[in-house]
């Protein structure tokens, strides 16, 4: 385990968790505000009453990244509903709630994550969680810290969520940072007895950023060098260009931080139909066997590398655990109404209902700053699914709810911890 640190449809699909899922275009949820919950002398804040709650998220359901936007409602959908059903969530004032989940899709589109947000707030939630994707969310972070809307535990691991919580103390990052996931695999390789190669293919923004400044971090003053850098855009077809060009420098290894599911398989078949098989490092977003590996024949390389911070539900290594067999259970019954492909952020997701579990236990007001409050006070908290020695800890400024990592190596069905490379 490795700890680091660093100073859908356009038009809206909208579900309430309080309910069998509502898939219907530009519905929203009625009647989620209430003022009726505070305590003798507090006034509420917008979304919480004396037996409910409203959370609201919009993530992708629709076009490329429609898989793990999907994952990132279905995980916390499920936890939710598995709670509401066993009688509610038990709050630090004293009461019971039910507490409600509105979505939306955004396509991945920032303008529509804003509008979302907007028509969410409108509406009457209490905080906006677990949205994924960094392009959206920080299109949004000025917004929520303007209307004091808390924006957090979200799925991305861009640290401009994280670095600065003073400036904007509304918003938190769930997962470790990208630059985190860099520095694991380049700590790997720095530590191979000789010298290694490597190519780079990397998002043109913070996201792929990231990731190049973690590895160069780690690889500093080892007998790695990068041979070759290429980049890409998200809204890319293909990138088999930048497959071809890399290819050329017969690099040993070939870090590709690819966050869109379609292109990052497309990277692995591009390089096998021309002859290249390096060792593959993936970000851990797009690191799935079913739906990136697979398709992509990753088995025909190496090794693939990528890291893990959770259990896997499927894999047999889990089958008797206590907190997959709860997960499967709440992910059957609730979760695939909205998704039956799983990405890690259906994992992720059903982790952050527990963290936010934790926090309701602690708030002692109805209100949202005691929220920010007791959300921002979880230390070595042991969420479910969370793999052995990485915790929760959000007391720190700078730094992401979950930081830990586990590097980790494809065997042929599933992952496993990885060898020296």
């Amino acid at each position: 385990m490795t700890n680091f640190h660093r100073s859908t449809r356009l038009g809206g699909v909208v579900a309430v968790a309080s309910v069998a899922a509502l898939l219907v275009t530009g519905c929203t949820r009625a009647d989620t505000g209430g003022t009726d919950g505070g305590t003798a002398g507090t006034e509420s804040s917008p979304g919480i009453t004396d037996t409910t709650l409203s959370l609201g998220i919009s993530s992708p359901m629709s076009g490329a990244t429609a898989g793990p936007g999907s994952c990132s409602i279905a995980g916390l959908y499920s936890y939710l509903e598995a709670g509401n059903a066993a009688g509610g969530f038990e709050f630090g004032d004293g009461k019971t709630r039910s507490v409600d989940l509105t979505y939306l899709d955004d396509a991945y589109d920032p303008a529509k994550a804003v509008s979302n947000f907007r028509q969410l707030v409108n509406g009457g939630i209490f905080a906006y969680v677990g949205a994924l994707g960094t392009p959206t969310n920080a299109a949004i972070m000025p917004v929520a810290t303007e209307e004091e809307v808390p924006q957090v535990l979200l799925i991305t691991g861009a640290s401009i969520f994280s670095d600065d919580q003073t400036a904007n103390p509304w918003t938190m990052g769930l997962l470790p940072t990208y630059f985190d996931e860099g520095f694991a695999f380049g700590e790997l390789l720095a530590a191979a007895d000789g010298p290694v190669t490597v190519a780079t293919l990397a998002q043109n923004d913070d996201y792929g950023e990231g990731y190049l400044s973690g590895f160069e971090a780690a690889i500093e003053g080892s007998d790695v060098e990068v041979v070759g850098s290429a980049t890409y855009e998200p809204s890319d077809t293909t990138l088999d260009g930048q497959v071809t060009e890399l290819a050329a420098t017969g690099a040993d290894a070939l870090l590709s931080a690819v966050s869109v599911t379609p292109l990052q398989v497309g990277v692995l078949n591009r390089a096998q139909s021309i002859g290249w098989l390096p060792s593959i490092f993936l970000p851990s977003n797009t690191a799935t066997p079913a739906t990136v590996i697979e398709p992509g024949s990753g088995s025909a390389y190496p090794a693939v590398y990528t890291t893990s911070l959770t259990k896997a539900p499927a894999s047999p290594a889990f089958a008797e655990d206590e907190d997959v067999i709860a997960y499967n259970a709440a992910f059957e019954e609730y979760g695939s109404t909205i998704t039956t492909t799983f990405t890690p952020h259906c994992a992720w997701s059903y982790t952050e209902g527990a963290v936010l579990e934790e926090a309701f236990r602690t708030m002692e007001e109805p209100t949202r700053a005691s929220f920010m409050t007791a959300l921002k006070s979880i230390s070595g908290f042991e969420a479910p699914l969370l793999l052995d020695g990485i915790t929760v800890d959000t007391t720190q400024d700078d730094r992401p709810a979950i930081t830990g990592l586990q590097l980790v190596t494809y065997n042929g069905t599933a992952f496993s911890p990885s060898e020296p490379y």
